[in-house]
C-alpha cells in the first residue's frame, strides 16, 4: 500500500499545538484537558480573525533591542506584568504584530516572546489552500459553483431535475449574489 502524503498543518495550528505542549511540560496535571485541546484544534482547524504575519528576516535582533531597553536578556523572565506589558506593547509599536490575549498566558520569558514572533500565520482556510495547490491533472476545485434558476437559465430549456424542489438562499453574503427560487407545487 503506497503511503499517504499528509496534508501540511496550517502554521496557526501548528502555533497553538507549539504552546499547547510547552504548557504540557510546565503544567503536567492538566495534561490531558491540553492534549484534548490540541486534538479538537486539529480535527476541527483554527479560524480565528488573525491577521497573517510573515516575520521578516532581523526579528531576533528587533526583539533583543527592545527588550535590551527593559534591561531583559534572552533567557530571562518578566520582572512583572508592567514590564511584560510595555515590551509587548513596545513590540506591537515596531512589528505591527500583537499577541492575541488568548496566548498572552504563555508568554512567560523572552524566548517565549521571540518564538512567537518567529511564528509565521498564515489565514488560509483549508479551501483557499486547495485553491492554490498545484492539483493532480483528474481533480478540480470548483471555486464559484453555479446555482440553477429555472426561469433565468435557458440550459435544458429552464428545466430543472427536481421540479417541486425550492433553492432557498439563506446566507446574508450570498442572498446578494445569488436569486432564491421557489418551486411550484401541485397543492398550491
Amino acid at each position: 500500500m503506497a503511503d499517504r502524503k499528509q496534508q501540511p498543518k496550517p502554521t496557526v495550528l501548528l502555533t497553538a499545538i507549539n504552546f499547547v505542549r510547552n504548557a504540557q511540560k510546565r503544567y503536567p496535571k492538566v495534561d490531558k484537558k491540553l492534549q484534548a485541546s490540541a486534538e479538537s484544534l486539529a480535527a476541527r482547524g483554527f479560524l480565528r480573525p488573525y491577521k497573517p504575519w510573515q516575520p521578516p528576516t532581523n526579528i531576533n535582533e528587533t526583539i533583543n533591542k527592545i527588550c535590551s531597553q527593559y534591561g531583559l536578556k534572552s533567557d530571562s523572565e518578566f520582572e512583572s506584568l508592567e514590564v511584560k506589558f510595555n515590551v509587548l506593547k513596545t513590540c506591537f509599536e515596531e512589528t505591527g504584530h500583537g499577541v492575541p490575549n488568548s496566548l498572552l498566558h504563555t508568554i512567560e520569558n523572552v524566548d517565549d516572546l521571540q518564538e512567537f514572533y518567529e511564528t509565521p500565520v498564515e489565514v488560509l482556510t483549508p479551501f483557499d489552500a486547495l485553491k492554490k495547490m498545484d492539483l493532480p491533472k483528474n481533480l478540480h476545485i470548483q471555486q464559484d459553483y453555479v446555482r440553477f434558476h429555472p426561469d433565468k437559465d435557458t440550459l435544458f430549456n429552464g428545466q430543472s431535475a427536481f421540479p417541486k424542489s425550492s433553492t432557498i438562499v439563506s446566507g446574508l453574503k450570498t442572498r446578494k449574489k445569488y436569486e432564491g427560487y421557489t418551486a411550484k407545487t401541485s397543492w398550491t
